[in-house]
């Protein structure tokens, strides 16, 4: 029996400026640009064995089969690296994320860019960063954005080579935290990849998009400094104007919780006070409340105070998708 094998690592990512919205939606070419930053204590662990014996492709998701949409996406992107390699090989995929998926984690950020290096890896391609980058994205858009090291901006391009991201900072640059707030394990009914096919169903979507290279400057100008009030601005009113659409789309998508508002409420109040501290929320309920390693443990247990929270993940600035040895 033939196998090629090979595992990697890849973490979720938070958007400061987010993406929602394709021009494309088959090659998830994005609306507009974003920047992120990953989260170096959460991650997804892929293996790929292509096996010359098998007859079909098989994904095991924490242990358990999976079928359905999630083989068949699955499915879909390895046809993509086949026919990038040349092969009609099928794989057992094997893949386990650290912590909940489909609830506004980039769940599928980390999973499409670990798989993208393990796949491609084990097959025989030597790909680029900037090509790794690009294959990643035809699995999960913000997968893009978690291949690169640390602060990372995704350029949204015109075609597939030109929509890639890159790394702005190094992990180490600046010591922010995120404590991603769980307020529900319960997967979303609507997934990301349905909700940018209704973004343009929103009379707001264009002047979201319109004022994008604004609120890029500005964050690409604060990592840069490490200037947390301009950042804090424009992250918070980036996050609220893509859920604005979120909520103006047909039909409505509303993933704010009666706890997600408390917390962005609260944040608001810390920063007031002085606390260096902002929020920003993914599609799903969970808020992700971003300050300095100084403030972390405070922020923290002011967290763990709030009603309705049932989970704190922290996480430091992590670095890129990486090959690991079993």
């Amino acid at each position: 029996m033939k196998k090629l094998s090979s595992s990697a690592i890849a973490h979720p990512n938070i958007a400061l400026i987010k993406y929602w919205g394709n021009k494309n939606q088959a090659l998830r070419i994005p609306v507009n640009g974003s920047i992120s930053f990953n989260l170096d204590s959460l991650f997804t662990k892929t293996e790929v064995t292509f096996i010359s014996e098998l007859t079909s492709d098989i994904l095991f998701i924490n242990g358990h089969e999976t079928t359905g949409l999630g083989l068949d996406r699955v499915v879909s992107f390895l046809n993509i690296v086949r026919e990038q390699a040349g092969t009609q090989s099928f794989a057992k995929v094997n893949s386990e994320n650290n912590f909940p998926v489909g609830t506004g984690i980039a769940s599928s950020a980390s999973a499409f860019a670990a798989l993208s290096l393990a796949a491609s890896n084990a097959i025989g391609l030597d790909l680029s960063e900037k090509e790794l980058s690009c294959l990643a994205r035809r699995g999960s858009g913000s997968a893009s954005r978690s291949i690169p090291e640390g602060f990372v901006e995704w350029f949204p391009g015109v075609m597939d080579t030109d929509s890639y991201a890159v790394s702005i900072a190094p992990a180490r640059h600046w010591g922010l935290v995120d404590l991603v707030a769980v307020v529900t394990h319960e997967h979303k009914k609507v997934g990301s990849t349905a909700g940018h096919e209704l973004a343009n169903t929103s009379p707001l979507q264009k002047a979201r998009v319109d004022d994008t290279k604004r609120r890029l400057d500005i964050v690409r100008e604060a990592i840069k400094y490490h200037d947390f009030q301009a950042m804090a601005e424009m992250v918070e009113l980036d996050s609220n104007m893509m859920h604005a659409v979120m909520m103006t789309s047909r039909p409505v998508l509303m993933y704010w919780e009666n706890t997600s508002i408390s917390i962005m409420k609260n944040v608001q109040k810390w920063r007031a006070s002085g606390i260096p501290v902002c929020y920003t929320m993914d599609a799903g309920p969970n808020v992700h409340v971003i300050t300095t390693k100084d403030y972390s443990e405070d922020i923290y247990q002011k967290l763990a105070c709030m009603n309705g929270i049932k989970q704190i993940f922290i996480a430091a600035v992590g670095g890129k998708a990486r090959l690991v040895n079993d």
